[in-house]
C-alpha cells in the first residue's frame, strides 16, 4: 500500500521518554509541583451533563481571562490544543513563503519538522560560542523568523531591549517568539505587539501552570495574525479545546499569587542546583527557564545520563549537544536525591 510520499523526508519530533515504572523524571521539563488547588473544587463540581455537548469553537470565556491578565483585547488572543498545535498552525498561516524561515541551529527541535511537513524553506543560524541566540547573524532576507526566549535546551533569554531593537529591523514578514518558559525569570515580549504587528508569542499553560495533562496553548498577536490563524484552524479543527480544560485553564490564568509563588520556587531550586554543579567543576549554563544545561567533568554526558538512568533518575541528553546533559527543575527532595547521586556517581 503506497502511502504519501512526504512521509520519506520526515523525522518526526522525539519526546522525552515517559517510564513505566516509578522514577524521577528530570527530561521533559514538567512541573514538579501541581496546579492551583482551585481545580480540584472545580472538578469536584462539574456537572457531567455538559459533556454531552460540543465545547465552545471560539474559547472566549478563556480568551477573555487571559486578555484581562495581560490587558490586551480578547480578539487578540489565539487558543491551541497544547503550543504545538498553536505553533504547527502558525507555520502553516505565515512562514509558507518564497524566503525561508531563520531559526537558530540548536533550539526546539519541532520548528525544523513542521518546515518539512509543510514543505517550508528554512535556514538556522549557528549559536554563539557561549550558546546565545545570535541575533545579528539573522539580519539577513527571510520570510520570516522563529526562536524560543528563553531558549531550549539552554536556557538562554534575550533581553527586552534586545529583542525591541530586532523587530525595529524585521517588519515585513512575522516575527514568533516561543515563551513556553518566560515566566522562570525572563521579560515577556506581549506589550511589544501594540507596537509590531508581525509580532507573534506563543505560550503554554504545560511548564509555568503545571498543565501538561490538558494540551492547552495560546498566541498573542495583532488581530490581523490571529485572524489568519483562525482561519487555518477552522479548515482542521474546529473544536481543539474540550469543555473541561477550558474551565482548568479558566481557574489556573486567574490564580496569579500561586503561579508567580510557584514559579519563584522553581527559580529558587534551579540556582541552587546551578550552584552545586558548579562546585563539583561541571559547566552550567545560565538560565532562566525550569531545566538547566550541564557539561559535567571526568564523565561524557552520555555515561551520566546512562548511569543517573539506573539509579531511577531520568534526565535529557542530546547527541548534537556538544557533550551536555539538560536537568529539568524537579523538587527539592529530587534535586537533593539528584546531588547525592551524582556524587556516587563520581567517586
Amino acid at each position: 500500500m503506497r502511502m504519501s510520499y512526504k512521509l520519506n523526508k520526515l523525522n518526526p519530533y522525539i519526546p522525552g521518554e515517559q517510564p513505566y515504572k516509578k522514577m524521577i523524571k528530570l527530561n521533559t521539563n514538567e512541573n514538579p509541583y501541581p496546579p492551583t488547588p482551585k481545580i480540584n473544587n472545580l472538578l469536584k463540581n462539574f456537572n457531567y451533563y455538559y459533556l454531552r455537548l460540543y465545547p465552545d469553537p471560539t474559547t472566549i470565556n478563556l480568551r477573555k481571562t487571559i486578555a484581562k491578565i495581560y490587558n490586551i483585547k480578547y480578539e487578540q488572543i489565539f487558543i491551541g490544543n497544547g503550543s504545538d498545535e498553536v505553533l504547527a498552525l502558525a507555520f502553516m498561516t505565515f512562514f509558507c513563503q518564497k524566503l525561508p524561515v531563520i531559526m537558530p541551529t540548536i533550539t526546539y527541535s519541532f520548528y525544523p519538522v513542521y518546515c518539512k511537513l509543510y514543505n517550508i524553506k528554512y535556514k538556522t543560524i549557528p549559536l554563539k560560542t557561549n550558546f546565545e541566540i545570535n541575533l545579528n547573524k539573522m539580519n539577513i532576507p527571510n520570510g520570516g523568523i522563529i526562536f524560543a526566549n528563553p531558549n531550549t535546551p539552554t536556557g538562554h533569554a534575550i533581553s527586552y531591549i534586545d529583542i525591541t531593537n530586532f523587530l525595529d529591523i524585521h517588519k515585513e514578514y512575522v516575527v514568533l517568539i516561543d515563551e513556553a518558559y518566560i515566566n522562570f525569570g525572563s521579560e515577556s515580549a506581549i506589550p511589544l505587539i501594540k507596537k509590531y504587528k508581525n509580532l507573534l508569542i506563543v505560550n503554554t499553560l504545560s511548564k509555568a501552570y503545571s498543565l501538561a495533562g490538558i494540551r492547552i496553548g495560546f498566541a498573542i498577536g495583532s488581530t490581523y495574525l490571529i485572524k489568519g490563524l483562525e482561519k487555518v484552524k477552522n479548515s482542521f479543527n474546529s473544536y481543539p479545546i474540550d469543555i473541561i480544560s477550558e474551565l482548568i485553564a479558566i481557574e489556573a490564568i486567574k490564580d496569579i499569587k500561586y503561579l508567580k509563588k510557584n514559579c519563584n520556587y522553581i527559580i529558587y531550586i534551579r540556582d541552587k542546583l546551578s550552584n552545586q554543579l558548579t562546585n563539583f567543576g561541571f559547566t552550567v549554563l545560565p538560565s532562566k527557564a525550569n531545566f538547566i544545561l550541564v557539561k559535567p567533568i571526568n564523565i561524557s554526558a552520555k555515561e551520566m545520563f546512562d548511569k543517573l538512568r539506573k539509579h531511577g533518575i531520568l534526565i535529557r541528553y542530546f547527541n548534537n549537544m556538544n557533550n551536555y546533559i539538560r536537568i529539568s527543575i524537579g523538587t527539592i527532595q529530587q534535586m537533593n536525591y539528584l546531588i547525592e547521586t551524582i556524587k556516587y556517581i563520581l567517586k
